[in-house]
């Protein structure tokens, strides 16, 4: 390939670093070995590059294949069907479903026809800097996947079906109705104490008991539950999977079951409850990655109610967007709201759920690639992060106003739902790790206790590595624990760091580490250490044991008093376990 043909409308794409040939790295004396090894690397993909919103589900969804573009080369229907897959499980995240961009850039014909096969074909085989993946020097797609990719992306793009009311009452299903439900707990679980454990790739959830530590059911959801949210009262589980499926779960039943479920979309990620006083267990929520909107459905039964689209005006540039997805939702503890995350547009919408006749939705303007979130220890501020652009935007719930929008001086945030910790010197804190770098961040959230600390960055601190994506710790608890699951050195992925809030108080803390894949006593795989989640005593914290799905998984359970082993649960049934979620801490915000 000419480098002239090389370089051509690279403005049309991210900033890259042009890639040698293939031909170059493979023969180091071309070049000398030193530097094709250092060009190699530079666009090896990074922790945050590995994480992408993938669109998996979509990626299983035969859809009708566009017209022939004139010029464009041709695809057979299989190959249109293999390309499609991989484009919305490795790509759609980043440039979008219908391709017209998100974090990454549009890949609409008009751009990539200027671009031509040869750009395509080298882009997709050595990534870029910019956070490209090097899908084929990584060996992640194969010479004819990518030779494939190029020319799917010369082809128009396909179009995903809708999914409106009539679609989800079609795929609506009460199991069990309310009023043969019990009217009173019939088991003798302690619910506070009890997790939902995700099985990521066997479609199900494990119910574990906090105390026993046993498997006290598994309940067969939709494929890769992504949440597990908790009714107001207590009594019912909601889990959404990635291809939008939710089961609602009665915990008072004998053996915890579901009753009633249904199907949102194509492709989802967040679900969650009204909290509001007067309005417990009255309404649930759902937020679609595609089609991009939420529905509000009733608390008891998931009847769907009303559906709202999300397309509309990103809030800066105001370009029309036609596929903003809705990433986290939280139900608020001071109006009878739901905070719905907009990724692509980049407003958080207070939805009002006390008249859905007239339903009213006030627009934060805030921050684009808005992802997860949670509140500070008073439940009154909900901050989340627009993790690609690096920020952190603060909401006062009780008012209904944005705060602030705040650079966390880290790279890609990813907190989950953060952690919430008093600090030494700064009094109450919220904190997030990074996906791609090593920055843990606190941020002060006391407007009225610590006035000049408030909704600023007070304190960063180094711990392993990039690739984090979760950050914990608990009222109770003299810790905080962030993992590295997506980090490339296996001892860190494998691993946890610890640091002591008291330490937080010097200017460079160090940190303790937790050798958690270790303690499994699993010996094969890649052993991602994921999710830490404490009791409802906060005495102990839980990690997932993430390994493939042929290989042996485990949790693994350490005393937070003495970072010490307490517990490992194993169980031939106990696959792909990710995420943890406990009863009590989950329904009350307690992070």
């Amino acid at each position: 390939m000419k480098l002239a043909s090389f370089l051509r409308t690279t403005t049309l794409l991210s900033a890259i670093v042009i890639p040698l040939s293939a031909a170059m790295v493979a023969s180091p004396a071309g070049v000398g070995g030193a530097m094709a090894q250092d060009a190699k690397k530079q666009h090896e993909t990074t922790p945050s590059g590995q994480y992408q919103p993938q669109q998996d589900v979509l990626g299983e969804t035969v859809m009708e294949q566009p017209g022939q573009k004139p010029g464009a080369p041709t695809l057979t229907g299989d190959e249109f069907q293999a390309a499609n897959k991989i484009y919305f499980e490795r790509c759609a995240g980043c440039h979008g479903v219908l391709r017209k961009g998100a974090t990454g850039k549009p890949l609409t014909t008009d751009i990539t026809t200027e671009l031509g096969y040869d750009y395509l074909q080298s882009f997709i085989n050595y990534g870029s800097p910019a956070g490209m993946p090097n899908w084929g020097t990584s060996g992640e797609l194969s010479e004819d996947e990518i030779d494939l990719m190029a020319r799917y992306l010369l082809n128009e793009p396909a179009q995903p079906p809708e999914f409106g009311l009539a679609e989800m009452k079609e795929t609506w299903k009460v199991l069990i109705p309310e009023d043969q439900r019990p009217t009173s707990q019939q088991n003798d679980l302690n619910l506070d104490n009890l997790f939902s454990v995700t099985l990521r790739d066997t479609g199900e959830v494990a119910l574990i008991d906090g105390d026993t530590k046993e498997i006290v059911t598994r309940i067969p959801t939709g494929y890769a539950v992504h949440i597990s949210r908790i009714s107001a009262s207590g009594r019912y589980l909601f889990v959404i999977g990635r291809d939008a499926k939710i089961n609602m779960i009665d915990l008072w039943m004998e053996t915890p079951a579901t009753v009633a479920e249904i199907k949102v979309g194509s492709e989802a990620r967040s679900v969650e409850t009204s909290k509001f006083e007067g309005f417990e267990d009255k309404y649930a929520i759902a937020g679609s990655y595609w089609p991009p909107q939420y529905v509000i459905m009733d608390g008891a039964t998931l009847e769907p109610l009303k559906v709202v689209s999300t397309r509309g005006m990103t809030y800066d540039t105001q370009e029309y967007h036609p596929e903003p997805r809705v990433a986290s939702i939280v139900a608020s503890h001071y109006n009878p709201e739901f905070i719905v995350n907009v990724k692509e547009t980049g407003h958080i919408l207070l939805v009002d759920y006390s008249d859905l006749e007239n339903l009213k939705v006030t627009a934060l303007e805030a921050e684009r690639f808005l992802h997860d979130g949670g509140f500070d220890s008073s439940k009154r501020y909900f901050l989340v992060a627009a993790n690609a652009r690096n920020k952190v935007a603060v909401v006062d719930t009780k008012e209904g106003k944005l705060v602030g929008v705040i650079d966390t001086q880290g790279t890609t945030p990813h907190p989950g739902r953060g952690a919430n910790i008093m600090h030494p010197t700064y009094g109450p804190v919220w904190a997030t790790s990074h996906l791609g770098d090593e920055v843990i961040t606190f941020i002060g959230t006391d407007p009225e206790g610590h006035p000049d600390q408030a909704w600023k960055v007070v304190q960063t601190v180094e711990g392993q590595g990039g690739g984090s994506l979760f950050i914990k710790s608990h009222p109770n608890s003299g810790h905080i624990y962030v993992d590295t699951p997506l980090n490339p050195e296996a001892e860190i992925s494998a691993s946890v760091a610890v640091f002591k809030i008291a330490d937080l108080a010097n200017e460079e803390p160090e940190y303790s580490v937790l050798p958690i894949g270790e303690w499994s006593g699993i010996t094969e795989g890649q052993r991602r250490i994921v999710q830490g989640e404490f009791n409802v005593a906060g005495d102990e914290i839980w990690f997932s044991v993430w390994n493939g799905k042929e290989e042996e998984s485990a949790i693994v359970i350490v005393d937070d008093k003495t970072l010490e082993l307490k517990e490992v649960i194993k169980d031939p049934n106990l696959i792909t376990p990710t995420g943890k979620f406990n009863v009590y801490n989950t329904r009350n915000d307690v992070y």
